[in-house]
């Protein structure tokens, strides 16, 4: 469903907003179900631009629950539904702004570290292998080109802040901070996740070339999937058609938005500057044609 306008932020009186992060707002439903509202703000450098990209919190979620179905059987998720007369009347009374942009989904304890996966060589990990020939603790081979593809994917686990900038960490800190049985638990399915999704949509056409998963436990102590999964917000896509090693590469995801912020000169810090009308729309195109390509349909 086309949306009449971009949604930069909701408001329910009759919901419990939990938090608004960068790009959603999350409501309590219940006890034990949340409701997940992916608006069409967008973020760079760990700061919301306040230009919307218009039906890019439509793109987020349909792209969630494609890959939630798709990746069921290497980790259990917390997706509930998708459609709007799935879910509770007070959510239904609202129908109109949040359909095609929201996900019921179970209520879990979020672990604290954003899992990421690389399998390329790129962004702030190709940054710091330049200064040290590492990543995270990885010690990589000399000689790597920007953009080149590791011989095995690499976990590279981050912290996970809501406000200003995330930090690389090491496996053994993400072991400090959410334990070493389930530092492994979580290696272990964000590297599978990751290889299952990257065969698949090679053969569609996009290189994902990094991309991060978090985390929850529920009520009865499974580990699930949560939050978004393999988006254009969550990841980096390459157009595998126009891939080539020793420089940046086109994307379908919201470097295209980044690379237009640093031609200014922006200290990274909020404010963040308006996008130009043209930039916005295009980046609403790549977003798009991901979905696109991925699934096989139009949205």
């Amino acid at each position: 469903m086309i949306a009449v306008a971009p949604v930069v932020e909701t408001t329910f009186s009759d919901l419990t907003l939990l938090k608004r992060g960068k790009v959603r707002d999350v409501y309590q439903v219940d006890e034990n179900r949340l409701l997940i509202v992916a608006t069409d703000r967008v973020s760079a450098f760990d700061c919301v631009i306040p230009t919307p990209i218009e039906r890019k919190g439509e793109v987020l979620t349909a792209l969630s629950q494609f890959w939630f179905a798709k990746l069921d059987a290497i980790v259990p998720h917390h997706l509930i539904t998708t459609n709007i007369e799935e879910m509770p009347p007070a959510v239904q009374r609202h129908a109109n702004e949040l359909r095609g942009r929201s996900m019921l989904v179970r209520k879990t304890d979020v672990f604290p570290v954003e899992c990421v996966v690389r399998g390329y060589i790129t962004g702030s990990g190709w940054k710091d292998y330049q200064k040290t020939g590492e990543v995270c603790g990885h010690k990589l081979p000399s000689g790597l080109r920007e953009s080149e593809q590791l011989s095995e994917p690499i976990f590279t686990p981050a912290t996970k802040a809501e406000t200003g900038h995330d930090e690389n960490i090491s496996e053994q800190q993400m072991a400090e901070i959410v334990g070493p049985d389930v530092t492994t638990q979580l290696r272990e399915a964000s590297l599978n996740l990751y290889r299952q999704a990257a065969e698949y949509a090679r053969a569609r056409g996009i290189i994902i070339a990094d991309t991060k998963f978090e985390f929850g436990r529920d009520n009865a102590g499974q580990i699930l999937l949560i939050d978004e999964v393999l988006t254009p917000d969550s990841s980096r896509f390459w157009p595998a058609g126009a891939y080539a090693v020793g420089r940046g590469q086109a994307s379908f995801d919201k470097q295209f938005v980044r690379d237009f912020l640093e031609t200014l000169d922006w200290n990274k810090q909020p404010p963040a500057p308006e996008l130009p009308p043209e930039v916005a729309k295009a980046t609403t195109a790549r977003y798009l044609e991901a979905y696109e390509l991925l699934t096989g349909e139009s949205l």
